[in-house]
């Protein structure tokens, strides 16, 4: 690693202290420099810079040449779209675990490692420098479409 990595951390609008903890503590080994978005979380790292929410997250995607984050969906399509390299973590408070379900799904296309435990995060980091990512391009929507024919043919023209 020549350049120096920024790294932008997420949790969303919720919290995930073991996420925040387990990046804070790795840091330093790491070198690299970045900001940490802690939402409503009680841990405040020591090793870098965070703020809990910001009404755009542009200039931070900006910045970052790496991003870890939680995997909830507006966060993860964000950074995706974004086209940095995305090491993604589950959040096990979550009530129907349905993260693992975008997050398994998304690695599984190669636009994003998979960070099962946050005990292997050093190597989901390398794994995430060293890959060749695919680019996330969004599906086209259509819902418009599907609600215009339920419609049409559920109720009558007046």
């Amino acid at each position: 690693m020549s350049k120096k990595q920024f790294v932008f951390v997420s949790v969303g609008s919720t919290d995930f202290d073991d996420l925040i903890r387990a990046v804070d503590s790795l840091i330093p080994s790491l070198g690299f420099s970045g900001i940490m978005q802690i939402g409503h979380g009680k841990y405040k790292p020591a090793n870098l810079p965070f703020f809990r929410f910001s009404p755009s997250l542009n200039d931070f995607y900006k910045q970052a040449n790496i991003a870890i984050a939680h995997g909830g969906l507006a966060t993860t399509i964000e950074i995706l779209k974004q086209r940095i390299r995305l090491v993604s973590v589950s959040n096990p408070d979550r009530y129907d675990k349905h993260q693992d379900d975008l997050i398994s799904t998304l690695a599984e296309q190669g636009f994003l490692v998979w960070c099962r435990n946050l005990k292997n995060l050093n190597q989901a980091i390398s794994l995430a420098l060293d890959n060749d990512f695919k680019f996330y391009h969004p599906p086209k929507c259509t819902i418009h479409l599907v609600i215009k024919k339920f419609l049409n043919n559920n109720y009558p023209k007046i």
